[in-house]
């Protein structure tokens, strides 16, 4: 796929997305894209399947570990740095391939990796961040299902950024898509919530565009 198409289908909306107006990003949200019973056999297999582990990364020089449990699951040889983690990718598990083909048709375009984080309880979340590591790409495309209890998905602009806060409910079976300029204007957190149940979050990647 060429760089000119690949560009351009991030532009373009899945069929059945819901476009998410904020300036300077590329959002957007398919309600339902998956059914309560592929969900309910999609959490239960990745929750077996994946070897999940709970890192540690260094917050003003002092070593924390991160509020959840999560698992970096891609193609041969693409690993993934973020926060001073360097992650070599687990196989490709069968039901998290089935996932993933189910994407890529709805996207039309390749996916290399998935970032699997396991929320397993209202007390797990995701500080503010971007996500803009080099691995991504100049434009990063980033496609989040998430399976089991519903969360708040928070955005705002980055320092001297246009537009306000705002929270997306993301429910289980929601597809949310990132894409276009977004992270270069726009942070994103999972907030806590007290009462909220076992919540996975699968977040797509295609990793760097093809030349």
């Amino acid at each position: 796929m060429t760089s000119s198409l690949w560009a351009s289908r991030l532009r373009t909306l899945p069929p059945g997305a819901e476009p998410l107006p904020a300036p300077d990003a590329h959002l957007w949200v398919i309600r339902s894209f998956l059914g309560p019973v592929a969900t309910a056999q999609a959490f239960a297999s990745v929750h077996a399947e994946l070897p999940w582990r709970q890192d540690r990364v260094r917050v003003f020089g002092r070593a924390h570990p991160i509020p959840r449990m999560h698992a970096w699951v891609a193609d041969a040889g693409a690993t993934y740095r973020w926060s001073g983690l360097h992650l070599d990718p687990s196989p490709w598990t069968p039901g998290l391939q089935e996932l993933r083909s189910a994407v890529e048709e709805a996207l039309g375009l390749p996916l290399r990796g998935v970032l699997a984080n396991l929320y397993r309880d209202g007390a797990d979340r995701m500080g503010w961040h971007s996500d803009d590591e080099p691995e991504l790409g100049p434009e990063p495309l980033v496609v989040s299902l998430s399976l089991g209890a519903p969360r708040d998905l928070r955005l705002r602009p980055r320092p001297g950024g246009r537009g306000a806060p705002f929270s997306v409910r993301l429910g289980d079976g929601d597809l949310f898509g990132m894409a276009g300029p977004t992270q270069a204007h726009w942070q994103h957190c999972i907030p806590p919530r007290r009462s909220a149940g076992p919540r996975i979050s699968l977040t797509f990647r295609p990793m760097a565009p093809p030349r």
